[in-house]
């Protein structure tokens, strides 16, 4: 959902470097969308549609980095190794039906696991943690298990996401530098010769993410992308658009 309409100044926006010739990754996919991407070592921006780029969203299954973040500097998680039980419930997603860790709730994108830890977190803390951050527009009012899910609460650009996820790889957000280490770690979903992509996708109401970062030997790019969910394909398009940019970017190679 956008919960933003009017575009807003934000940090690094200024120096963005339109990629118009990006546009044909999104026809392909019959969406629309923004993707942002960062270079860290030549301290270069390019987007395309900034309009898009500046306007804030519901973050969805993103949220789960600064979650996570939260999660274990308020001890709500003690270790990453540590267990939370199955509730019992059974759900759709056959990877939910079962126990799991930071690192598996993380992967499989387990909501209830998340639940659990935004309600022993509460409405006070989640949200001291969130303007510490800077975390987009730091609205987490309403239901606590629902706030960055649906609705017209918590919302973040594609900007936004990427300027916090290089204070996340630079250890620059107040919280300890171990559940940096940790949330890091636990975001790996790909690791080559030649690069270690870490990345977390999200989707709700009808808008899917993919934010992350791919480390190379000599450099690291941060990229975030956001598509309209118009059809079911789309769904899979929030990653096959980005890899599309990041490959035509000698970045995935």
């Amino acid at each position: 959902m956008i919960c933003s309409l009017a575009p807003f100044a934000q940090a690094g926006a200024e120096s963005l470097v339109e990629a118009s010739g990006w546009g044909k990754y999104f026809e392909e996919g019959q969406t629309q969308g923004t993707f942002v991407l960062y270079d860290l070592g030549r301290d270069q921006w390019k987007v395309f549609n900034k309009t898009r780029a500046e306007t804030r969203f519901i973050p969805a299954s993103t949220f789960k980095i600064p979650h996570a973040l939260i999660a274990l500097d308020t001890n709500t998680v003690k270790d990453p190794r540590q267990v939370f039980a199955w509730d019992g419930v059974t759900r759709e997603i056959t990877e939910w039906n079962k126990a799991q860790t930071l690192r598996t709730a993380m992967k499989y994108s387990v909501v209830p696991v998340f639940q659990g830890f935004a309600r022993d977190i509460g409405p006070e803390r989640m949200m001291d943690f969130l303007e510490k951050f800077q975390y987009g527009n730091m609205d987490v009012s309403g239901v606590i298990e629902r706030f960055w899910l649906d609705g017209d609460k918590l919302a973040i650009s594609a900007i936004e996401q990427v300027n916090f996820l290089v204070k996340l790889f630079k250890d620059e957000l107040p919280v300890s530098r171990e559940s940096q280490w940790i949330v890091k770690d636990i975001l790996v979903s790909e690791a080559t010769k030649k690069y270690v992509l870490r990345s977390k996708t999200g989707m709700a109401s009808k808008i899917g993410w993919w934010v992350g970062w791919v480390e190379t030997d000599d450099d690291v790019y941060f990229f975030a992308c956001n598509i309209d969910l118009l059809q079911e394909r789309n769904i899979g398009d929030r990653i096959n658009v980005s890899r599309k940019i990041l490959e035509a970017e000698n970045i995935l190679l």
